[in-house]
């Protein structure tokens, strides 16, 4: 147990927020969430009262201001990210942004710059990174008992046409790749252990919103493909699959698995096509978001690293990149590579 709980406060009232992440890390050993802002004081109050959370705040610049707070969490729309993030910074708290964490390369880049002036921590919120069934996923294709990995396969999509979801707004980050896509290639870096070298990539466009509502993408890695579909427009649905050489792991439920329910991991030693050679691996459950809330903590308190770091999140950006330049000409594109 910590001496003495990490202080937070959480920047807007989205979904995202008030109904998984704030009570996921309530339940932390690591963290207290102290305050709620809004640029409507009386959504941030009842956002508070709803939660449990002691401060309401009127203005993020209040929260920013509260010598109380220590940590930001902030869940704001993807072009605000980077903003606020900067602002959090400077202003010595510590910060917990969701993913995306930027709209581009470039903008990373200047995140990492306020980071490095300010020496606070900043991390991206990539919570599957944390959740046992992936570190478990991870363990399995190293081991050896698939074989060599060669592919990672991901599907990943949800329906959603809402004109009013700020995802349908371009502008403002919105879209299927940088909704969800995101995960596919952070994944993809994980189990692999390495970069894309090239990217494929094809998007289908939305009429109405000009967002990418379907895009599909072949990430070359190294020592294998990544081949990923992602949708804001057709069945909800998710699934992961890594393929080696003399078998498989299926992923069931890789991204949003349920709190309350435990995650299976399949491992197919490939005898046949029927499941004679499948074998099940139960993980416990478990909340994701208690998890990375109460790994960043312990960042802040010296008793560990950030669990997404913020050269970890160049690469991601990177490739996100590449994935829109290729659709864009229609050629395979090299992410940008960095030195650091």
């Amino acid at each position: 147990m910590p001496q003495q709980k990490v202080r937070w406060a959480v920047l807007g009232a989205a979904k995202i927020a008030t109904a998984k992440v704030i009570p996921a890390m309530q339940r932390g050993e690591w963290s207290e969430v102290v305050g709620i802002a809004s640029r409507d004081w009386n959504k941030a109050r009842h956002a508070a009262d709803q939660l449990h959370v002691p401060k309401a705040y009127g203005s993020y610049e209040e929260a920013l201001a509260d010598p109380d707070v220590e940590a930001i969490y902030n869940p704001l729309p993807n072009h605000l990210h980077v903003p606020w993030s900067i602002r959090a910074a400077e202003a010595g708290k510590h910060v917990l942004c969701e993913k995306p964490i930027a709209m581009s390369v470039a903008e990373c880049q200047t995140l990492i710059a306020a980071r490095d002036r300010t020496g606070v921590r900043i991390g991206e919120a990539f919570m599957v990174r944390t959740h046992p069934q992936w570190l478990r996923s991870r363990e399995l294709a190293r081991s050896g008992e698939i074989g060599e990995v060669r592919a990672v396969m991901v599907a990943f999509s949800y329906f959603n046409r809402d004109p009013a979801n700020i995802r349908q707004i371009p502008e403002f980050g919105g879209g299927a790749v940088m909704d969800i896509g995101c995960y596919a290639i952070q994944i993809s870096r994980f189990l692999f252990g390495a970069e894309p070298v090239n990217v494929t990539a094809r998007l289908d466009r939305d009429p109405q919103f000009q967002t990418d509502r379907l895009a599909s993408a072949v990430l070359e890695f190294p020592s294998g493909h990544c081949a990923f579909t992602c949708s804001t427009q057709i069945v909800y649905h998710q699934r992961v699959q890594i393929l080696g050489t003399t078998g498989r792991i299926e992923v069931e439920v890789p991204f949003n698995p349920t709190p309350d329910r435990a995650t299976r991991l399949l491992v197919d030693r490939g005898t046949d096509l029927y499941g004679d050679g499948i074998r099940v691996e139960e993980i416990p459950a478990c909340n994701q978001y208690t998890i990375q809330g109460d790994l960043f903590s312990r960042a802040v308190r010296g008793e560990g690293e950030v669990p997404t770091p913020l050269e970890d999140s160049l690469r991601n950006m990177a490739a996100i990149e590449a994935v829109f330049e290729s659709a864009r000409t229609g050629r395979m594109t090299a992410p940008a590579t960095f030195t650091r």
